[in-house]
């Protein structure tokens, strides 16, 4: 069996290892003519980390990232309003991971290719198109630079791994609507700081309503004197979708958003301090799709954010394009028909990741920040509990987990999982 993979992202590099893994011979096609370590911080949860240890790369993904052992909540007044322990500390049997999203693709890259050989990576290859028969599927390439024809390659399988603006998803659903905009816009960036709180937190910290930051640290001591490198996202409501600022890679402007956090002064961190050192800003509209009705046709699917794109809330985008990966080879390496295979992973994945979808638009773990918001009227509080109890904060982020699948009780004892939790 050859499966043409497109994309050389978390997603199709994870789907690649584990059809290697499983003598079934893969090919990647990416648009890129060189493979950069492009974006910023993720968390890698228990239930992706535990794939990432089958695979083999999971030990090197943690000599370079730091272990979340805290995530941590404060209202903009820098109030302490709930913590919880994670990874290790929270008593999974591996660990959560702050990283840089290219130290989960290096890693992966790298194991493929000695795996597979370097002719199995194909660059500057972007997909224009397919057409499939009973025998096979053949995938339409262009030069990325020139916009040249490339020769077709047949394969049994196609498998869409290229992102928010997947060809073949626009291929397979011509008439879909519109991104679904959340009314909230975001800015990202990295900066170099001396460890703050524990060095390994997690930080949620605002009034959601009208805006957030997140802050964690994803490599340690970057300068040979202990800093660590600390990404940011900072969240405003904004009216306007502004639909050529959605990629990934899009410069953003520090004036438009510091305002709300001018005053973000605490003992534990300078919040505006840490914004005007950063050198490069990103920005993005947090904008998911309405889960499809179907992924894919025939010897045709789709997997990561071209199958399931989401707000990105609940550190979850990337765990689940990595169960997708999983799921996937397992199915295929089941050796029964292509297109049963491809239906099965399909009626797998889609229910699950399309909950995690819907949870992220409604009550995503920082769902807590905007209770307490509205249950004090934006004001500071004298005792957290007399706000909210710490069992209704618990219950909160518990279901979240149940929803995304890496909830404790679900993954206890799971230590050689090979599909989703």
């Amino acid at each position: 069996m050859k499966v043409l993979i497109v994309g050389a992202g978390i997603a199709g590099l994870t789907l690649a290892n584990f059809l290697q893994r499983a003598g079934i011979r893969a090919e990647v096609f990416e648009a890129a003519a060189e493979i950069r370590p492009l974006g910023l911080g993720v968390n890698m949860l228990p239930h992706a980390g535990r794939l990432m240890r089958e695979l083999g790369v999971f030990e090197e993904m943690r000599r370079r990232a730091v272990e979340t052992r805290e995530s941590t909540y404060f209202n903009r007044f820098g109030q302490h309003v709930y913590s919880e322990p994670a990874g290790l500390a929270a008593g999974y049997d591996i660990p959560q991971l702050s990283i840089h999203r290219a130290d989960i693709q290096e890693p992966l890259l790298d194991a493929f290719l000695a795996a597979a050989g370097g002719g199995r990576l194909h660059l500057g290859h972007r997909c224009t198109g397919f057409e499939q028969d009973a025998d096979g599927v053949t995938a339409h390439f262009a030069d990325a630079r020139s916009g040249a024809a490339l020769p077709p390659v047949r394969g049994d399988v196609l498998v869409a791994a290229d992102g928010i603006h997947s060809v073949i998803r626009r291929r397979l659903h011509p008439t879909e609507g519109e991104p679904v905009y959340s009314g909230v816009n975001m800015w990202r960036g990295a900066t170099v700081l001396p460890p703050f709180l524990e060095g390994a937190n997690m930080c949620r910290v605002g009034w959601l309503a009208t805006g957030k930051l997140v802050i964690y640290p994803i490599r340690n001591d970057v300068d040979g004197r202990g800093n660590q490198l600390v990404n940011w996202v900072a969240e405003l409501e904004m009216a306007e979708f502004r639909r050529d600022k959605r990629d990934w890679n899009q410069e953003g402007e520090l004036e438009e958003f510091i305002q709300p956090f001018k005053d973000m002064r605490f003992a534990w961190l300078d919040i505006p301090g840490m914004l005007r050192r950063t050198e490069r800003i990103l920005e993005y509209p947090m904008v998911d799709q309405d889960p499809l009705p179907f992924w894919g046709e025939g010897r045709v699917t789709l997997m990561g954010d071209a199958a399931h794109p989401m707000y990105p809330r609940g550190s979850n985008g990337a765990g689940q394009a990595i169960i997708d990966g999983a799921a996937l080879a397992r199915h295929l390496a089941a050796g029964g028909p292509v297109a049963a295979a491809l239906r099965a992973y399909e009626d797998e994945r889609r229910p699950a990741t399309a909950a995690v979808v819907l949870a992220n638009r409604r009550n995503p773990p920082d769902v807590i920040l905007r209770e307490v918001y509205e249950r004090t009227g934006d004001r500071p509080f004298r005792r957290i509990e007399d706000v909210i109890s710490r069992e209704e904060m618990a219950a909160l982020t518990d279901r979240y987990k149940q929803v995304a699948g890496y909830a404790l009780d679900r993954t206890a004892g799971d230590t050689q999982a090979s599909g989703p939790d």
